[in-house]
Protein backbone atom coordinates (compact mmCIF):
# COMPACT_ATOMS: atom_id res chain seq x y z
CA UNK A 1 0.00 0.00 0.00
CA UNK A 2 1.40 3.62 -0.85
CA UNK A 3 0.83 5.97 1.44
CA UNK A 4 2.20 8.93 0.16
CA UNK A 5 2.73 10.51 -3.24
CA UNK A 6 6.38 9.77 -4.57
CA UNK A 7 8.25 12.51 -6.70
CA UNK A 8 9.93 10.67 -9.35
CA UNK A 9 13.36 12.63 -9.98
CA UNK A 10 15.34 11.24 -12.76
CA UNK A 11 19.16 10.84 -12.38
CA UNK A 12 21.48 13.86 -13.45
CA UNK A 13 23.85 12.79 -16.08
CA UNK A 14 26.35 14.05 -14.02
CA UNK A 15 27.64 14.43 -10.31
CA UNK A 16 29.40 16.08 -7.96
CA UNK A 17 32.01 15.47 -6.32
CA UNK A 18 33.27 15.53 -3.02
CA UNK A 19 34.65 19.44 -1.76
CA UNK A 20 32.96 20.73 -5.12
CA UNK A 21 32.96 24.00 -5.42
CA UNK A 22 29.30 25.19 -5.62
CA UNK A 23 27.92 28.99 -4.99
CA UNK A 24 24.23 28.96 -3.78
CA UNK A 25 22.01 31.61 -4.04
CA UNK A 26 18.63 32.65 -3.29
CA UNK A 27 15.37 32.36 -1.43
CA UNK A 28 16.50 31.29 2.77
CA UNK A 29 16.15 27.54 1.68
CA UNK A 30 18.97 27.85 -0.52
CA UNK A 31 21.19 28.88 2.97
CA UNK A 32 19.25 25.57 4.41
CA UNK A 33 21.00 23.21 1.61
CA UNK A 34 24.12 25.31 1.90
CA UNK A 35 24.65 25.11 5.68
CA UNK A 36 24.06 21.22 4.74
CA UNK A 37 26.75 21.08 1.97
CA UNK A 38 29.42 23.33 4.06
CA UNK A 39 28.67 20.64 6.80
CA UNK A 40 29.48 17.45 4.30
CA UNK A 41 32.87 18.97 2.88
CA UNK A 42 31.37 20.69 -0.02
CA UNK A 43 33.33 24.42 -0.53
CA UNK A 44 30.20 26.14 -0.26
CA UNK A 45 29.92 29.60 -0.66
CA UNK A 46 25.94 30.64 0.29
CA UNK A 47 23.81 33.59 -0.51
CA UNK A 48 26.82 35.96 -0.52
CA UNK A 49 24.82 39.04 -1.08
CA UNK A 50 21.98 37.88 1.51
CA UNK A 51 19.27 36.54 0.78
CA UNK A 52 17.42 36.93 -2.46
CA UNK A 53 13.79 35.91 -3.49
CA UNK A 54 12.96 36.82 -6.67
CA UNK A 55 14.80 35.79 -10.37
CA UNK A 56 15.50 39.67 -11.87
CA UNK A 57 17.14 40.76 -8.35
CA UNK A 58 19.17 37.25 -8.36
CA UNK A 59 20.01 37.46 -11.79
CA UNK A 60 20.84 41.25 -11.33
CA UNK A 61 23.12 40.56 -8.41
CA UNK A 62 25.25 37.50 -10.37
CA UNK A 63 25.34 40.11 -13.65
CA UNK A 64 26.88 42.85 -11.72
CA UNK A 65 29.58 40.09 -9.97
CA UNK A 66 30.49 38.65 -13.18
CA UNK A 67 31.31 42.52 -14.80
CA UNK A 68 32.46 43.51 -11.20
CA UNK A 69 31.41 46.74 -11.40
CA UNK A 70 31.90 48.25 -8.30
CA UNK A 71 29.87 51.06 -5.95
CA UNK A 72 30.90 54.34 -5.19
CA UNK A 73 29.53 56.16 -2.70
CA UNK A 74 26.98 58.20 -4.07
CA UNK A 75 25.59 55.08 -6.16
CA UNK A 76 22.00 55.08 -6.83
CA UNK A 77 21.72 51.50 -5.02
CA UNK A 78 22.38 53.34 -1.81
CA UNK A 79 20.39 55.24 0.52
CA UNK A 80 20.30 56.52 3.86
CA UNK A 81 17.18 55.20 6.06
CA UNK A 82 14.40 57.73 6.65
CA UNK A 83 13.71 55.57 10.25
CA UNK A 84 17.03 54.16 11.40
CA UNK A 85 19.58 56.63 9.78
CA UNK A 86 21.53 53.41 8.50
CA UNK A 87 23.09 53.33 4.84
CA UNK A 88 21.61 50.43 3.16
CA UNK A 89 22.22 48.73 -0.75
CA UNK A 90 18.95 48.58 -2.49
CA UNK A 91 20.37 44.84 -3.73
CA UNK A 92 21.85 43.19 -0.71
CA UNK A 93 20.73 42.19 2.75
CA UNK A 94 20.62 44.21 5.60
CA UNK A 95 23.69 42.37 7.29
CA UNK A 96 25.42 44.90 4.89
CA UNK A 97 23.64 47.87 6.36
CA UNK A 98 26.59 50.22 8.16
CA UNK A 99 26.55 53.57 10.27
CA UNK A 100 29.47 54.03 7.94
CA UNK A 101 28.98 54.70 4.34
CA UNK A 102 32.05 53.91 3.71
CA UNK A 103 32.44 50.31 5.53
CA UNK A 104 29.23 49.51 3.77
CA UNK A 105 30.70 50.30 -0.21
CA UNK A 106 34.17 48.38 1.05
CA UNK A 107 32.27 45.30 2.28
CA UNK A 108 30.19 45.21 -1.23
CA UNK A 109 32.77 45.50 -3.52
CA UNK A 110 35.29 43.38 -1.64
CA UNK A 111 32.10 40.96 -1.76
CA UNK A 112 31.51 41.39 -5.66
CA UNK A 113 35.42 40.65 -6.34
CA UNK A 114 34.78 37.59 -4.26
CA UNK A 115 31.82 36.25 -5.74
CA UNK A 116 33.36 36.41 -9.48
CA UNK A 117 36.42 34.97 -8.52
CA UNK A 118 34.72 32.12 -6.99
CA UNK A 119 32.52 31.92 -9.65
CA UNK A 120 35.29 31.64 -12.45
CA UNK A 121 36.36 28.30 -10.86
CA UNK A 122 33.04 27.47 -9.17
CA UNK A 123 31.69 23.51 -10.31
CA UNK A 124 28.18 24.33 -9.90
CA UNK A 125 25.36 26.81 -8.85
CA UNK A 126 22.37 26.47 -7.13
CA UNK A 127 19.47 28.95 -8.16
CA UNK A 128 16.67 28.87 -5.52
CA UNK A 129 13.62 30.98 -6.61
CA UNK A 130 11.61 32.35 -4.04
CA UNK A 131 8.88 34.77 -5.72
CA UNK A 132 7.56 36.07 -9.38
CA UNK A 133 6.59 39.43 -7.12
CA UNK A 134 9.00 42.25 -7.13
CA UNK A 135 9.58 45.92 -6.26
CA UNK A 136 11.00 48.73 -7.75
CA UNK A 137 11.62 52.36 -6.58
CA UNK A 138 8.20 54.35 -7.31
CA UNK A 139 10.77 57.84 -8.23
CA UNK A 140 13.30 56.04 -10.76
CA UNK A 141 11.72 52.73 -11.35
CA UNK A 142 14.78 50.70 -10.35
CA UNK A 143 14.89 47.40 -9.04
CA UNK A 144 14.68 46.65 -5.14
CA UNK A 145 16.15 43.59 -3.50
CA UNK A 146 15.23 44.94 -0.01
CA UNK A 147 13.01 46.93 0.92
CA UNK A 148 15.01 47.12 4.62
CA UNK A 149 11.37 48.56 5.73
CA UNK A 150 11.46 51.57 4.46
CA UNK A 151 7.94 53.04 3.99
CA UNK A 152 5.91 51.60 1.41
CA UNK A 153 4.72 54.26 -0.89
CA UNK A 154 8.26 54.76 -1.68
CA UNK A 155 7.91 51.34 -4.10
CA UNK A 156 5.75 49.36 -6.85
CA UNK A 157 4.92 46.14 -6.72
CA UNK A 158 5.20 43.97 -9.60
CA UNK A 159 4.83 40.51 -10.85
CA UNK A 160 7.18 39.12 -13.27
CA UNK A 161 5.70 37.00 -16.03
CA UNK A 162 7.87 33.97 -17.04
CA UNK A 163 8.99 34.97 -20.84
CA UNK A 164 10.36 37.97 -19.33
CA UNK A 165 12.49 35.36 -16.54
CA UNK A 166 13.51 33.73 -19.58
CA UNK A 167 15.09 36.54 -21.79
CA UNK A 168 17.02 37.87 -18.36
CA UNK A 169 18.33 34.02 -17.71
CA UNK A 170 18.91 33.73 -21.09
CA UNK A 171 21.50 36.14 -21.60
CA UNK A 172 23.00 35.63 -18.11
CA UNK A 173 24.11 31.82 -18.47
CA UNK A 174 25.27 32.35 -21.50
CA UNK A 175 27.14 35.37 -19.78
CA UNK A 176 28.42 32.92 -17.32
CA UNK A 177 29.15 30.02 -19.62
CA UNK A 178 31.93 32.14 -21.10
CA UNK A 179 33.06 32.98 -18.02
CA UNK A 180 32.97 28.89 -16.41
CA UNK A 181 32.41 26.66 -19.56
CA UNK A 182 32.17 24.37 -17.19
CA UNK A 183 29.76 25.51 -14.87
CA UNK A 184 26.66 23.61 -13.72
CA UNK A 185 23.64 25.24 -12.73
CA UNK A 186 20.87 23.71 -11.02
CA UNK A 187 17.43 25.78 -10.20
CA UNK A 188 15.02 25.10 -7.95
CA UNK A 189 11.84 26.67 -7.07
CA UNK A 190 11.67 27.36 -2.99
CA UNK A 191 8.84 25.30 -0.98
CA UNK A 192 8.12 28.21 1.58
CA UNK A 193 5.31 30.16 1.27
CA UNK A 194 5.01 33.77 0.84
CA UNK A 195 2.27 34.73 3.15
CA UNK A 196 2.67 38.38 2.93
CA UNK A 197 1.73 38.27 -0.44
CA UNK A 198 -1.46 35.61 0.23
CA UNK A 199 -1.76 31.83 -0.37
CA UNK A 200 -3.26 32.91 -3.78
CA UNK A 201 -1.20 34.93 -5.36
CA UNK A 202 1.49 32.53 -3.86
CA UNK A 203 0.32 30.17 -6.02
CA UNK A 204 0.10 32.01 -9.50
CA UNK A 205 3.88 33.50 -8.36
CA UNK A 206 5.22 29.77 -7.93
CA UNK A 207 3.21 28.92 -11.26
CA UNK A 208 5.07 31.56 -13.19
CA UNK A 209 8.61 30.29 -11.62
CA UNK A 210 8.15 26.95 -12.89
CA UNK A 211 7.10 27.71 -15.81
CA UNK A 212 10.24 29.90 -16.29
CA UNK A 213 12.58 27.60 -14.91
CA UNK A 214 11.27 24.86 -17.62
CA UNK A 215 11.49 27.02 -20.33
CA UNK A 216 15.03 27.43 -18.93
CA UNK A 217 16.21 24.33 -18.80
CA UNK A 218 15.09 22.92 -21.20
CA UNK A 219 17.22 25.01 -24.06
CA UNK A 220 19.57 27.51 -22.67
CA UNK A 221 22.80 25.45 -21.91
CA UNK A 222 24.11 22.65 -23.93
CA UNK A 223 25.56 19.41 -22.65
CA UNK A 224 23.17 18.85 -19.52
CA UNK A 225 24.66 21.35 -17.88
CA UNK A 226 21.28 22.83 -16.50
CA UNK A 227 18.96 21.15 -14.70
CA UNK A 228 16.01 21.19 -12.28
CA UNK A 229 15.71 19.76 -8.52
CA UNK A 230 11.73 19.55 -7.42
CA UNK A 231 12.42 20.86 -3.95
CA UNK A 232 8.56 22.76 -4.22
CA UNK A 233 7.35 19.48 -5.62
CA UNK A 234 8.69 17.12 -2.64
CA UNK A 235 7.70 19.48 -0.09
CA UNK A 236 4.11 20.24 -1.38
CA UNK A 237 3.36 16.22 -2.33
CA UNK A 238 5.67 13.73 -0.82
CA UNK A 239 5.60 16.10 2.44
CA UNK A 240 2.20 17.66 2.68
CA UNK A 241 1.38 16.74 5.86
CA UNK A 242 1.81 19.51 8.43
CA UNK A 243 3.70 17.37 10.41
CA UNK A 244 6.48 18.34 8.15
CA UNK A 245 6.48 22.09 9.01
CA UNK A 246 7.96 24.39 11.48
CA UNK A 247 5.82 26.25 13.97
CA UNK A 248 4.69 28.60 11.99
CA UNK A 249 2.89 26.36 9.41
CA UNK A 250 5.13 28.00 7.06
CA UNK A 251 8.37 27.32 6.60
CA UNK A 252 9.30 23.28 6.17
CA UNK A 253 10.75 21.56 9.00
CA UNK A 254 14.17 20.23 10.28
CA UNK A 255 12.69 16.61 9.25
CA UNK A 256 11.57 17.96 5.79
CA UNK A 257 14.97 19.72 5.12
CA UNK A 258 16.67 16.90 5.52
CA UNK A 259 14.55 14.68 3.32
CA UNK A 260 14.64 17.09 0.64
CA UNK A 261 18.70 17.04 1.26
CA UNK A 262 18.58 13.28 1.12
CA UNK A 263 16.71 13.32 -1.99
CA UNK A 264 19.15 16.13 -3.52
CA UNK A 265 21.96 13.85 -2.76
CA UNK A 266 20.43 10.81 -4.03
CA UNK A 267 19.98 12.75 -7.54
CA UNK A 268 23.61 14.75 -7.78
CA UNK A 269 26.02 12.86 -5.71
CA UNK A 270 27.15 8.81 -6.40
CA UNK A 271 27.85 6.56 -3.54
CA UNK A 272 31.26 7.61 -2.96
CA UNK A 273 30.68 10.93 -2.64
CA UNK A 274 27.96 10.35 -0.58
CA UNK A 275 30.00 8.66 1.92
CA UNK A 276 32.65 11.43 1.79
CA UNK A 277 29.39 13.84 2.80
CA UNK A 278 28.12 11.83 5.60
CA UNK A 279 31.77 11.16 7.06
CA UNK A 280 32.56 14.85 6.96
CA UNK A 281 28.86 15.72 8.56
CA UNK A 282 29.81 13.15 11.53
CA UNK A 283 33.46 15.21 12.22
CA UNK A 284 31.29 18.19 12.08
CA UNK A 285 28.87 17.25 14.49
CA UNK A 286 31.78 15.99 16.53
CA UNK A 287 33.13 19.71 16.46
CA UNK A 288 30.00 21.21 17.49
CA UNK A 289 29.86 18.68 20.50
CA UNK A 290 33.76 19.47 21.65
CA UNK A 291 32.95 23.30 21.07
CA UNK A 292 29.99 22.80 23.41
CA UNK A 293 31.86 21.36 26.29
CA UNK A 294 34.49 23.53 26.18
CA UNK A 295 32.67 26.52 26.23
Amino acid sequence: MELMTRIDIPQSEWKMEAGAKVLLIGSCFADEVGQRMARGGFDARVNPFGTLYNPASIAASLLRSISEREYAAESAELIRGEMDGVWHSWMHHSNFSSADLAELVARINRTTHEVANFLRGADVLIVTLGTAIIYRLKETGMLVANCHKQPDNLFVRERLNAYDIVDQWQMLLQLLESVNPNLKVIFTVSPIRHKRDGYHVNQISKGILLQAVDEIVNGQLPNSKCGYFPSYEIMIDELRDYRFYADDMIHPSEKAVEYIWQRFQDTYLDNKTKDAVAKATKEWRKSQHRNIIDN
